[in-house]
C-alpha cells in the first residue's frame, strides 16, 4: 500500500524479544544484573540530545539500565577506557561526531569490541565487510552490526522486499537499491549488507557513484566506479535510501518509480513532499534504530554470559 509506512509494527517485535529475554534472567541466572548501557554525549547538538532522551526512555521501559553521561569531549578517551574495565557495563554508546575525521575513528577503536554496541570497532567492521557473522570459531557468539544500517535492513525486510524462499545471501537477488549516503557509520555498511544479501547497489556521495557487488573471493565486496547518474540509478531502483543533511541531494519524485520503497533516515527531508503518493515511504527510522540498539546490547550481554556458561539467545 502506498503512503507513509508504519514502522512501529517492525520495531515492536524486536523490543518484545528484549523484554522476553530479560524476563527469564532471574530464573536462569539468580543474582544476575540486567544489562547496562553507558552512553556518552559530548556536544549540545539538539538532535543528539533528543535521540539520547528517546533511547533512555525506551531502554528504561524495556528493562535495560541506561546511564547517560554528559562530558567534555577531551575526557572521552579516558572515560571509554574506564567503561571497558568496568564489569558492570555491558555496552558503550557514543553520540558522534566528536572531533570528526580520523580522531573519531580512533575513538571507535578505543571502545572494546566486547562492549561496542554500535559495531564500529575495526574488527566489527572487518567482520561486516567480509560477511563474518560470529566472533568465535564455534559460532556461538554473534557479531553486532551498526544500529542505523541494520535498522534500515530490517525495515526493508519488514516491507516485504526480501524473498524468504531464496537461500540466505540471495534473498534480495533481482533487487536494485540506490543509497544516497556513503558514510562509514551508515551508507557504506548498509551497501555492504544489502550486497551480501544479493542486491545490486548504487552508492552515491559528493564524489559520485560506486557500485557494490559481491566479490570473486567468498565473503568480500567488490566496489566499481560508475558514471551512472543519480537520476538513472533511482529510475532503475526498487529501493531508495537517502540520508544527507543537504538540499543538493534532494530527490525529485518524478525520478522514482511507482511502488518504490523510499527510506529517508536523516533529519533533513531528501525527497519531494509528494513522494508518498506513489511510493511506500518511510520518513523516520528512529524506532527501529533504538530497537536494534537494544538488540545489539543483548547480543553483547549474551556473549558475555556464554563466555562462562550457556544461556538463551536474544
Amino acid at each position: 500500500m502506498y503512503g507513509e509506512q508504519d514502522i512501529a509494527s517492525i520495531a515492536d517485535p524486536f523490543r518484545k524479544e528484549v523484554r522476553d529475554y530479560l524476563s527469564i534472567l532471574p530464573s536462569k541466572y539468580p543474582g544476575c544484573s540486567k544489562p547496562k548501557l553507558v552512553a556518552y554525549l559530548c556536544s549540545t547538538d539538539a538532535s543528539a540530545e533528543q535521540y539520547a532522551k528517546f533511547t533512555q526512555k525506551a531502554c528504561e521501559k524495556d528493562g535495560i539500565q541506561f546511564d547517560l553521561r554528559v562530558i567534555p569531549r577531551t575526557d572521552l578517551e579516558d572515560q571509554l577506557i574506564l567503561s571497558n574495565l568496568d564489569s558492570t557495563v555491558h555496552g558503550v554508546l557514543v553520540y558522534y561526531p566528536i572531533f570528526k575525521g580520523m580522531m573519531d575513528g580512533y575513538l571507535q577503536d578505543v571502545v572494546s569490541m566486547e562492549k561496542d554496541v554500535e559495531g564500529m570497532n575495526t574488527r566489527c567492521r572487518y567482520n561486516l565487510y567480509h560477511n563474518i557473522r560470529y566472533i568465535d570459531d564455534d559460532k556461538t557468539m554473534k557479531c553486532v552490526l551498526p544500529c542505523t544500517a541494520i535498522a534500515i535492513v530490517k525495515i526493508i525486510d519488514g516491507l516485504g522486499q526480501y524473498d524468504d524462499k531464496k537461500q540466505i545471501g540471495a534473498q534480495l537477488s533481482g533487487k536494485v537499491v540506490t543509497i544516497i549516503n556513503r558514510s562509514e557509520i551508515v551508507g557504506r555498511p548498509l551497501a555492504a549488507m544489502l550486497c551480501n544479501d544479493g542486491a545490486f547497489v548504487y552508492s552515491f556521495d559528493e564524489n559520485g557513484c560506486i557500485i557494490f557487488q559481491k566479490g570473486k573471493v567468498k565473503g568480500t565486496i567488490k566496489m566499481v566506479e560508475s558514471e551512472t547518474t543519480l537520476q538513472q540509478a533511482i529510475q532503475d531502483s526498487h529501493i531508495v535510501v537517502t540520508g544527507v543533511p543537504s538540499p543538493v541531494f534532494k530527490v525529485k519524485s518524478e525520478y522514482i518509480k511507482d511502488g518504490t520503497v523510499v527510506i529517508n533516515f536523516a533529519g533533513y527531508k531528501n525527497v519531494d513532499d509528494d513522494v508518498a503518493k506513489r511510493t511506500r515511504y518511510v520518513s523516520s527510522i528512529g524506532r527501529v534504530t533504538i530497537a536494534m540498539l537494544e538488540r545489539n546490547l543483548l547480543r553483547l550481554f549474551d556473549n558475555h554470559l556464554r563466555s562462562s556458561s550457556p544461556s538463551p539467545s536474544p
